[in-house]
């Protein structure tokens, strides 16, 4: 007798004409959908920052790329006016283009290399970069040819902080 009643305490009371078995059973429909609105609104604040972190990784790179192939023509230069290898007299003692930083010069018998590779431009995603030579206009827009004096992004863009990516 004592299995008898507590069966009847434990099992769910039988439903009526339609109904459900208990409360506790599921999900409404409105809890789903405001879990649903909720993740919605989460994973839509997510994105811009996701963004974001992308665009600055980006920036990040592209400043570290300028800085090593301006180190590199810095240092040609040094090393040529120092007299550890000859130049072109026009030239002012800059590399004639980056690609002599990579394939790099014969000093004392030795080849030194002043750069490793061209990096890749993250902005354009190509490893074309807008040079100047020292007979260029400052505001000029194009290479003149002569010698490389320094390196900026081909990039139309605008950085985070407003400035334009050519300007760097």
């Amino acid at each position: 007798m004592r299995l008898r009643q507590y069966r009847r305490r434990t099992t769910p009371a039988a439903p009526a004409a339609g109904g459900n078995l208990s409360r506790e059973a599921g999900l409404t429909l409105v809890e789903l959908i405001v879990t649903v609105a909720i993740l919605a609104v989460l994973a839509s604040a997510a994105v811009p920052v996701a963004r974001f972190q992308v665009k600055r990784v980006k920036e990040r790179e592209l400043r570290d790329d300028l800085w090593q192939m301006r180190k590199a023509i810095d240092n040609y230069k040094d090393a040529a006016d120092r007299g550890a290898f000859q130049t072109k007299v026009d030239s002012y003692n800059y590399p004639p283009d980056l690609q002599t930083l990579v394939d790099g010069v014969d000093v004392q018998g030795k080849k030194v290399r002043f750069l490793r590779r061209i990096p890749v431009d993250p902005m354009t995603g190509k490893n074309e970069w807008g040079m100047h030579s020292m007979q260029d206009d400052p505001t000029a827009d194009s290479w003149g040819g002569q010698n490389v004096f320094d390196v900026y992004s081909k990039s139309d863009g605008t950085a985070l902080d407003g400035t334009k990516y050519s300007d760097w």
